[in-house]
């Protein structure tokens, strides 16, 4: 039987505070320096910033992580301000995420323990500074699953209002995401007789509905529904389909890079992902071991709505990156410390040494996450510097606000710049050749380009070398605009 709330000793609350604290730590000395942008975060930035024009919003984004950012960035251009902005509420919200499992543990080290082990995921330490949803997504789905079962167990109105928040939360920042974790929920909630508390499966419905609505509002709006919206959705994806390879795209990125697409089946550093292939068999050793202890319940919903959050991206996606598993990392963490926990106990004989041992082997995760953490760093910041780069080229060609940059790469250029964006073809069109050329005689327009010819409707633009963006790089500028001396 798990522990009553009131048996509960503040030492896993100060032990988890501390994790929390490692993490704000590590995000100041590693991640939050290093200030330059990636394309998504851009596209998010510009959305609330009142410096630049907001960016094209494709089908499949939400925009729950520009809310987040939006009292900040209103406030400042400062990336590094942003930065550490998300870095303090990061670990804020690592500490919400995993209190509610703190009162349905059956050993008090276990929610500490799944707290370390993912924040000290080079994945996870990367992504809580960055201006991207997946970090937010896991948090709110450790909350919600916490909640779910803290609710399950004890009762209590405080802990379904829990679930409905932590719902909302969570498909306010991706939608699709929170529906693939919420899964199991209702499903527990009718198969565990002791769990059949009718306003559960109402709480959980409803937390998702709330966090909804902004995004089926925004698809009648835009789209012509929400499954207008899923379709235009899935072609900008590449077709969200049965890809059966894609456990494979996603070792292949275990290391970086940070986005793989297309995508093979090499990996990098291939001695740093055996933790990936020790997670599944840690968790059901954990499963197994809990049930021994009669305390399956709170590690069985943990384990199913990780795995269900790694379905989508492990089957039906055609490609990968590191950051899509992070939910599911996030809530598998609680069965793998679980059997963290449980197994020197189990054999008696070797206890001391075997603590010995998962301990040093936790450190060496630890570390060995840390490097490339340091790595995926300081590479992508090198190359992100190049957008800025590339911005400074521009302005003093004369490309400077109000302005506009369509093409490959335009949308981190234009945000250094200060320019609106805009395609006229591929999936994510925005405009038109016509509206683009018209634009061109108002306000200096340029098309950005790795190498290629200018798109027949500017064949006559003028081609500028942009090679500080990149090697072959250029732009094309209208023949009646004129470089500045």
């Amino acid at each position: 039987m798990p522990p009553k709330p009131a048996e509960l000793v503040r030492r896993p609350t100060a032990w988890l505070v501390a994790v929390a604290v490692l993490l704000t730590a590590l995000e100041f000395a590693v991640v939050v320096p290093h200030g330059a942008v990636g394309w998504d975060e851009a596209l998010y930035i510009t959305q609330v910033s009142p410096r630049m024009p907001a960016a094209f919003f494709s089908a499949p984004r939400a925009r729950g992580i520009t809310y987040l950012i939006a009292p900040v960035v209103w406030l400042t251009g400062s990336v590094i301000v942003l930065r550490a902005y998300l870095a303090v509420l990061g670990a804020a919200a690592i500490v919400l995420a995993y209190l509610p499992w703190l009162a349905v543990a059956s050993r008090r080290a276990v929610v500490p323990l799944a707290a370390l082990l993912f924040t000290g995921l080079w994945v996870t330490g990367y992504y809580v500074s960055e201006v991207i949803p997946n970090f937010w997504v896991a948090v709110g789905g450790v909350a919600l699953a916490g909640w779910f079962v803290r609710y399950a167990v004890t009762g209590g109105r405080g802990a379904l209002i829990g679930v409905v928040l932590a719902g909302a939360v969570t498909t306010l920042m991706r939608p699709g995401d929170a529906f693939w974790i919420a899964l199991p929920l209702p499903v527990a909630a009718v198969l565990v007789r002791r769990w059949r508390r009718p306003a559960l499966v109402g709480a959980v419905l409803g937390g998702l509905a709330l966090g909804a609505a902004q995004w089926i509002a925004e698809a009648f709006l835009r789209y012509g529904g929400p499954v207008a919206r899923l379709h235009r959705s899935s072609a900008i994806e590449g077709g969200i389909a049965w890809h059966p390879r894609g456990l494979l795209y996603e070792l292949s990125a275990v290391n970086g890079p940070l986005l793989c697409r297309p995508c093979g089946v090499g990996v990098q550093r291939p001695g740093l992902t055996l933790w990936w292939a020790a997670v599944p068999l840690l968790a059901a050793g954990g499963l197994v071991l809990a049930a021994r202890a009669r305390a399956l319940g709170p590690v069985a919903v943990a384990a199913a709505c990780g795995v269900s959050a790694a379905v989508p991206y492990l089957l039906f996606l055609g490609y990968a990156a590191p950051r899509f598993l992070l939910p599911a990392y996030a809530l598998l963490a609680l069965p793998v410390a679980e059997c963290l926990t449980r197994l020197p106990a189990a054999v008696s004989r070797l206890r001391r040494p075997l603590t010995g041992l998962i301990a040093a082997v936790v450190l060496v995760q630890l570390g060995s996450q840390g490097m490339v953490l340091s790595q995926q760093v300081r590479e992508n910041a090198a190359e992100r510097r190049t957008y800025a780069r590339g911005a400074a080229t521009l302005e003093r060609l004369g490309v400077r606000p109000p302005c506009l940059l369509s093409g490959p790469r335009s949308v981190p250029v234009a945000f250094y710049i200060g320019c609106g964006t805009g395609e006229t073809g591929g999936v994510l069109a925005s405009t038109t050749p016509e509206r683009l050329l018209r634009t061109a005689r108002r306000e200096p327009t340029g098309i950005l380009s790795p190498g290629s010819p200018p798109p027949g409707y500017a064949t006559t633009w003028v081609a500028h070398p942009l090679s500080r963006l990149g090697r072959h790089w250029r732009v094309y500028l209208p023949p009646w605009f004129t470089p500045p001396r």
